[in-house]
């Protein structure tokens, strides 16, 4: 990885932050975006696009971090498939986390407990399909390892909004934040031209 490939990492991951933020607010119908001058929707425009780049900010920043604790956890456990099965139990435990204490803080009388378990069980089948294409193009054991950057990586970063248990709030998060996750997932092998038989 040298530095022309690292920057255009980092780029092309804030510019699809930036860009995603925009389309994930129009999509859930955002009023400021439907502001009565062009100037407004300009402003708004440009508002959410910065918004974007610090979702982005933040994805990089996490994902980093995991290709860190990726390399510590496979020193220390000296192996993939022992590794493999730690982030399976932390996947486990995020999944019955992400519904659970959401449930038990902010559930009210009478509210669907499908409510608090419809984002939680989208986000891993997402997780699920960009592990999958992961690991189609690199090797079999870095199914979980993906599964584990792009679903328990991605809860992390996007707390702040699940704290505010708004549900547009969490979308606005969680969409850009993911599409950067998996972007920066599939890309990263390519810039370091590793192939099927190389990358770990």
């Amino acid at each position: 990885m040298n530095l022309k490939k690292l920057f255009y990492l980092i780029i092309t991951t804030s510019l699809l932050g930036g860009f995603s933020a925009i389309t994930t607010a129009l999509a859930l119908g955002y009023e400021g975006a439907q502001g009565k001058t062009l100037g407004d929707i300009v402003a708004v425009g440009i508002w959410l696009f910065i918004v974007g780049l610090l979702f982005s900010v933040i994805s990089q920043m996490g994902f980093f971090a995991y290709l860190t604790i990726h390399r510590f956890g496979l020193g220390l456990f000296k192996s993939h498939k022992l590794w493999n099965r730690v982030q399976i139990v932390l996947i486990a435990f995020t999944f019955f986390d992400l519904i659970y204490l959401r449930y038990y803080a902010f559930h009210t009388p009478g509210e669907s407990f499908f409510h608090y378990v419809a984002m939680p069980v989208i986000l891993l089948l997402a997780a699920l399909l960009g592990a999958y294409f992961k690991a189609k193009e690199t090797q079999k054991f870095t199914f979980i390892p993906a599964v584990f950057f792009l679903y328990v990586v991605t809860t992390i970063e996007i707390v702040p909004a699940l704290t505010q248990n708004d549900w547009n709030w969490i979308i606005l998060m969680l969409v850009p934040m993911f599409v950067c996750n998996v972007w920066q997932l599939l890309l990263l092998h390519r810039l370091l031209g590793e192939s099927k038989e190389k990358s770990a």
